[in-house]
């Protein structure tokens, strides 16, 4: 609705994943992720940024509150993690976990220095 109205070129596929507000509503913290590399990334961020202040606008004007909030656009790293978590977890099931344990063997009880 809001990420809508927002015309930066700046900003490409940009998907919220979790917002916190404070008690008061005095603070917004956006957590986003993006597509892209990490120039892609820094880019958003920059976007997001500057976007802030008209998304704020949009947000005081549809809502009836004394204050709005100030908007803390943050990528969400957690995402990332679980990517790379999957992408060892195919590889394992692949068969390419490169040198890995399998669960069967143990060390030899010989090997102890």
């Amino acid at each position: 609705m809001l990420a809508r109205d927002v015309h930066d070129p700046g900003i490409g596929f940009v998907t919220i994943t979790r917002v916190q507000v404070t008690p008061d509503l005095q603070h917004a913290r956006i957590h986003y992720t993006t597509l892209g590399d990490d120039k892609a990334r820094a880019n958003t961020a920059k976007a997001l940024g500057r976007a802030a202040v008209f998304l704020r606008r949009q947000i005081g004007s549809r809502l009836r509150l004394k204050r709005v909030p100030e908007l803390e656009f943050l990528y969400d790293e957690s995402i990332a993690g679980q990517d790379r978590i999957e992408q060892l977890l195919n590889n394992i099931r692949a068969g390419g976990a490169g040198g890995a344990v399998s669960p069967d063997t143990t060390p030899d009880d010989d090997d102890q220095s």
